[in-house]
């Protein structure tokens, strides 16, 4: 420990300095306060003996000087004084002083006031350098937050690019969200959005939603089908999050005319369908546990699907907006949310989001806010005006034997090849739905002899696709023929699908069976298409799409 002696007398310098040497001080020397504050500004102190009376800068002048120059860290100063008046003492404190000793000095007492003044001075220190390194960690962190907020606000960048579509309200707990609502077009024009909410809120709960984004852009922009958006993105958070996480989400799918809505609805709060004086018009309840909690054989893709008009609204909330609790304790709840639904029509998220911060007393938020309004209205290319056909007729067909089932889904590239057809591009997303739907119908019954009824049972559709999977693999003699044909005269397109399956409709069939649904169901192909037709074998299906 380093002691500085400042006394203009000699003989109390040597004094002091031969007592404090004995007791394996190191002691630096200074006459007055000027060379004091020179000695501090070149050497570490640890604690200053100032005496009151000197020339050039007595002690009252130096004492909050050398203060200033000890900054945040406790420097004792302890002033040497021959005075005995109390208005003196009071003076020493006044200044800056942390106690005093009196002339001549007391061997015992001088060493216990050192003694308690350098304890003091050490647990200074150690606060001062904990106090340093926290402010490290926090300019740390704060760096850390804002790349990750930057690389978020990237990931997330397509949020406000359908203002027509969406009217959507994030307001995260903390700094990060544990809520996240993407949107995106597909290639056939539908537009998807998805509401997650992970468990917990702040960084640690908004990780998933990087990988979560990624998988949901990437499929949207494949023209996949939401229960496929669902499977996967439950893949990658079941493999990816803690046994204790999981995202509750709901995904939807309106459809490129707006007539319809497809949804995979898993461990959110109920969805309102409703008009737009906000009468509830049907609940949508969850049906399925939420992502990244079952493994892939157990996960279950089955859909809601709806058909919609165009003054209609969808409305999707997270478990924070009904949770929220009053000062008295009551949740907002899901029946005072659709009551203030119907107070006010054409009502906005920024209107539900500030009549739950009243409800709340604008109290301390406890989770993510998050709520979202879907407008049922078709997309701006589906709304054109005279739209221009091809006056070209054109016929093709391809055929696909077992490997190529197995290892690719030819209604994407064949929908790619007839948009390039003037006019038919906007009618994209429904030729996707009403192909696919046909094809996979084509291949799970005719081909691979599936037998729908195993759905309605429990677990069946975990059942079903394992019996998909294992019929696929083992699968080796098969065909399956495309055929499309485009009529300018009729402005329709004639689609048939042909499998060398032993057929599924080998009896007369009722209309009810074409209205059974699975997931998306054979009852969509009715809605989409102008005519349908199968043939007596049950193994091809013709069907007829009207452009206009």
């Amino acid at each position: 420990m380093r002691i500085l002696v400042v006394d203009d007398q000699p003989l109390n310098c040597t004094l002091l300095k031969a007592m404090l040497e004995q007791q394996s001080y190191h002691v630096e020397v200074a006459n007055d306060g000027v060379q004091a504050l020179d000695v501090l500004q070149s050497t570490d102190i640890d604690i200053v003996l100032l005496d009151v009376m000197m020339p050039v800068m007595d002690g009252f002048e130096a004492a909050p000087k050398i203060k200033q120059l000890a900054g945040d860290v406790y420097l004792p100063v302890i002033f040497i004084t021959a005075l005995e008046d109390h208005a003196s003492f009071e003076k020493c404190l006044a200044v800056g002083g942390d106690d005093f000793i009196h002339k001549p000095f007391d061997r015992i007492i001088l060493s216990a006031k050192i003694k308690a003044h350098a304890r003091t001075r050490k647990l200074s220190q150690e606060a001062h350098l904990q106090k340093k390194q926290l402010e490290y960690h926090y300019n740390q962190t704060e760096r850390e937050h804002e790349i990750v907020e930057h690389i978020f606000s990237n990931a997330l960048s397509q949020q406000n690019k359908f203002p027509q579509h969406c009217d959507f309200h994030l307001s995260p707990a903390s700094m990060f969200n544990g809520d996240m609502f993407l949107m995106a077009k597909s290639p056939m024009g539908g537009f998807y959005c998805l509401l997650g909410d992970f468990t917990g809120h702040g960084l640690a709960a908004a990780v998933g939603a990087l990988p979560a984004s990624r998988v949901f852009y990437t499929m949207v922009n494949k023209g996949m089908a939401v229960n496929d958006i669902a499977f996967e993105l439950n893949n990658v958070l079941y493999s990816l999050l803690p046994g204790h996480m999981f995202c509750a989400a709901a995904i939807v799918e309106l459809s490129e005319s707006g007539k319809s809505i497809s949804a995979w609805l898993g461990g959110l709060p109920d969805c309102y369908l409703i008009d737009q004086q906000g009468k509830l018009l049907r609940t949508l309840e969850s049906q399925h546990m939420a992502l990244g909690i079952l493994d892939e054989d157990e996960f279950e893709r089955n859909l809601i699907h709806l058909e919609v008009k165009p003054d209609q609204r969808l409305v999707m909330a997270t478990d924070g907006i009904i949770e929220t609790e009053s000062q008295q304790g009551e949740m907002f709840g899901e029946e005072l949310l659709k009551k203030m639904l119907s107070s006010t029509a054409l009502i906005t998220t920024s209107d539900i989001i500030d009549k739950v911060h009243t409800f709340s007393e604008h109290g301390e938020q406890q989770d993510d806010l998050s709520i979202a309004i879907i407008n049922c209205i078709a997309s701006e290319a589906h709304r054109l005006e005279e739209p221009i056909y091809s006056s070209l007729p054109f016929n093709f067909s391809m055929s696909l034997n077992a490997n190529q089932m197995k290892g690719t889904d030819p209604i994407l590239e064949l929908v790619d090849v007839l948009s390039q057809v003037e006019g038919i591009n906007e009618h994209r997303s429904n030729i996707f739905l009403l192909l696919s739907e046909a094809y996979n119908n084509s291949l799970d019954h005719g081909v691979l002899g599936l037998d729908s009824e195993i759905k309605n049972q429990e677990d069946g559709f975990f059942e079903f696709y394992q019996l998909r999977e294992q019929a696929l693999t083992n699968l080796n003699d098969a065909l399956i023929i495309i055929s499309a044909r485009y009529c300018p005269d009729s402005l329709c397109l004639y689609f048939s699908i042909c499998d060398s399956g032993n057929g599924f409709r080998n009896k007369q069939s009722h209309g009810t069976e074409l209205s059974r649904e699975h997931g998306r169901g054979l009852s969509l192909l009715t809605e989409i298409a102008h005519s349908i037709r199968y043939n007596h074998a049950g193994n091809e299906v013709e069907m007829v799409y009207s452009l206009q």
